[in-house]
């Protein structure tokens, strides 16, 4: 039985949003030699394999205290902030307005004031020494790709997935980064001749592995769904706070012992979305019913139009440029719900018709943060 969601999803054109990623004017990092991460999963190696356990230092930052970090620096905290789940959107070493909001939340988790850059940049450059891997191509790039993805709905719903077009696109969505990005890294030549085998450089960052995503629904479960979401849409953000303590009782004079209790409330991650059209979502709070990798998308016009079903829809494959990306995470409220997308790059640029649309590296990662039955507030 095919699995296929309704959502009100179809991305529109449109100009910036005013809370979009602001690129500032400070110059692009200019990448080191080829660094390693000595952690298996980032399946990044050393084209120097002589140097592979004698990385470079980075030199220390000659910038003003507590002023925004630049170059390898700002790739640095960027990568820092997103394997903290305090996501800044696209990692590309210019720190704008997503990554702001992703200082000021862990900042506010970490008991810093909100806009302190000095502790989060620390913490950075302690645990990401260095900014960027070289990375190898991997063989499943083979089954993920399809230069000749059809633009037409009705030669989508043929297909067996929604592959990425280009071996650079499948390349810069894994490392968390776009295109332009990944040809400034390396060059255009080489970007766009990209094949199995091949090394770049990339971000230093956790790799989001397509080839994992197997399609399986997750479950309730009693602690992550104790937690409470927020999707906050005029800082384009959704914010996942811990439960409150079942045990915040005042303890009787004399008693002995003290439970431990986590933090009331306290904020544990944050990711940039793009939230939908005001006149499809519906702001309140509703209840997470469900969550499935590589969700068909029943594509109904009216029902995009006009919030209300229509007789005639397609059903359009999964796969990572889906317009539901791969995962949906349906609520109590029909046809709404958070997502991955097509285009990570749009993230808070451009409206959705209903949705929350989270890059599909960030929406992979809900699972292991909420389930089905947490609380979604959306305001």
């Amino acid at each position: 039985m095919l699995k296929w969601i309704a959502p009100l999803c179809l991305a529109l054109a449109s100009a910036s949003s005013a809370f979009a990623e602001n690129a500032s004017a400070s110059k692009a990092p200019t990448p080191p030699l080829p660094q390693t991460k000595q952690a298996e999963v980032l399946s990044a190696q050393p084209l120097d394999e002589s140097t592979a356990d004698t990385p470079i230092k980075p030199a220390a930052p000659l910038v003003p205290a507590n002023a925004k970090p630049e170059g390898d620096a700002a790739v640095q905290l960027q990568i820092f902030l997103d394997q903290s789940h305090f996501g800044p959107g696209i990692i590309d070493g210019r720190p704008g307005r997503f990554t702001e909001l992703a200082v000021r939340s862990w900042n506010e988790a970490n008991g810093v004031a909100l806009d302190d850059w000095t502790a989060v940049t620390a913490a950075a450059r302690k645990s990401v020494p260095n900014a960027f891997a070289v990375a190898v191509v991997p063989d499943a790039i083979k089954d993920w790709v399809n230069p000749n993805l059809p633009s037409s709905r009705a030669e989508q719903a043929k297909l067996k997935r929604m592959s990425y077009t280009s071996n650079a696109e499948f390349m810069a969505e894994r490392y968390h980064c776009d295109v332009p990005y990944l040809i400034q890294l390396n060059s255009s030549s080489k970007i766009n001749n990209l094949k199995s085998h091949d090394s770049i450089i990339v971000p230093n960052v956790e790799p989001f592995q397509i080839e994992l995503v197997t399609g399986k629904s997750y479950p309730a479960d009693p602690t992550l769904n104790q937690r409470h979401v927020v999707v906050d849409t005029k800082v384009n953000q959704v914010r996942i706070f811990e439960a409150a303590p079942a045990a915040l009782i005042v303890a009787e004079p004399g008693a002995s012992g003290q439970a431990d209790i986590r933090p009331n409330h306290g904020l544990i991650a944050s990711f940039p979305i793009t939230p939908g059209q005001d006149k499809f979502l519906k702001f309140g709070t509703w209840e997470l019913k469900n969550m499935i990798e590589m969700p068909y998308w029943r594509y109904d016009q009216q029902f995009l139009e006009t919030g209300k079903r229509g007789s005639e829809a397609l059903n359009i494959p999964p796969g990572p440029n889906s317009p539901v990306g791969i995962i949906w995470c349906g609520t109590s409220r029909s046809g709404i719900g958070m997502h991955g997308t097509s285009n990570p790059e749009t993230i808070g640029r451009a409206r959705s018709a209903g949705c929350i649309r989270l890059a599909n590296w960030d929406a992979i990662r809900l699972p292991t943060i909420v389930r089905p039955g947490v609380t979604v507030e959306i305001r």
